[in-house]
């Protein structure tokens, strides 16, 4: 059983937390707060040992009734890899207390490649971190373009991508972000996107774009993919269908000329997935819109849905056991994960 300690108990990383719970593979030997919010609660309810950020924290948790089990070093100790879940920018800081105790780590997509030396995604690039100490989990984002570009580019070959991130404002916890009544593009091209896909799909030819927009519920791509050769539509819907961790949905069905609405757009998603009683009803899987799906010669044009909280998760059990070589094959390690977490 791999011992797996969680650095930072919030949007992440509570649902990396219980997710390692449904695995027969790793446990859970303690979590990080920094203050005893509400999020707390699960924490305690689950039985997860509590460790509070700093010494100088300790008090503040005993005052509020929460008994600490020590401070971040004594979970780093005691880990056998960490999953660091602290604010973006900030959770690399972390690095050298991780290289000291000899403790392997895994960092969210809010942080740079470069440090870290290593991205990761289950279905592109698995075997890059077979065995390695330090890694990058992509963002929500990247996650979703790399399991949709990856197959097409294997059967087709990819000339060139360009794509636009309509992106949330925030979680929807997260009342004190914004914008509220506005939509503000990403002036600068190509956004960070582009560039973070190429980290785990050497060599793509990418360009993106950015705007967010006053939701809170998901984000959605607009995407052109110029291929090698000609695509056939049905065909890739097919492979689609076929990959781990895609749904393919319907935003309209068609009966006697006339067009219902179906799941056209991302809050009908998201009622879906409360519907088949997904955990919180988050979507570990992309949603891509089979009547959004389109070939003009070589050019492919298609939708995409992203579920900001949750569509990393299951990277991050995977990057567990490339890490520590539980399992030497991606989809192997993806169908153990899928099946613990009932990901159709």
């Amino acid at each position: 059983m791999i011992k797996v300690g969680i650095n930072g108990y919030g949007t992440i990383g509570k649902r990396v937390a219980e997710a390692v719970t449904l695995q027969d593979d790793m446990e859970i030997v303690g979590v990080v707060k920094t203050k005893p919010t509400y999020e707390l609660r699960g924490a305690l309810d689950a039985g997860f040992p509590v460790f509070a950020s700093t010494k100088s924290k300790v008090d503040f948790f005993e005052e509020m009734g929460v008994k600490v089990s020590g401070v971040t070093e004594d979970l780093v100790e005691i880990a056998d890899v960490i999953i660091d879940c602290t604010p973006g920018k900030l959770g690399v800081n972390n690095m050298d207390m991780y290289r000291k105790a000899g403790t392997k780590a895994i960092w969210q997509g809010g942080e740079k490649h470069a440090p870290i030396g290593v991205s990761f995604n289950a279905l592109t690039n698995y075997s890059s971190s077979i065995n390695a100490d330090f890694v990058r989990v992509v963002s929500c984002n990247t996650t979703g373009l790399g399991r949709t570009l990856y197959p097409l580019r294997q059967k087709y070959g990819i000339d060139n991508v360009q794509a636009v991130m309509v992106r949330r404002s925030g979680d929807p916890k997260d009342s004190d972000r914004g914008p509220l009544n506005s939509i503000e593009p990403v002036l600068s091209v190509p956004s960070h996107h582009g560039p973070d896909v190429q980290t785990i799909m050497h060599g793509i030819n990418i360009q993106t774009m950015a705007v967010k927009v006053p939701t809170t519920i998901m984000h959605v791509h607009c995407i052109i993919a110029e291929l090698d050769s000609e695509p056939n539509v049905d065909e890739i819907l097919g492979m689609w269908e076929s990959t781990p961790r895609v749904n393919l949905v319907e935003g309209f069905l068609n009966k006697d000329g006339d067009k219902i609405r179906n799941l056209p757009g991302t809050a009908e998603i998201m009622e879906l997935a409360r519907d088949a009683l997904y955990t919180r009803g988050d979507l570990n899987q992309i949603a891509v819109w089979k009547d959004g799906v389109h070939a003009f010669g070589k050019k492919l044009y298609y939708y995409q849905a992203i579920h900001q909280e949750s569509d990393v998760i299951p990277e991050n059990i995977d990057a567990i056991r490339a890490m520590f070589n539980l399992e030497s094959d991606n989809m192997a390690s993806i169908l153990k994960t899928n099946k613990a977490l009932g990901i159709d």
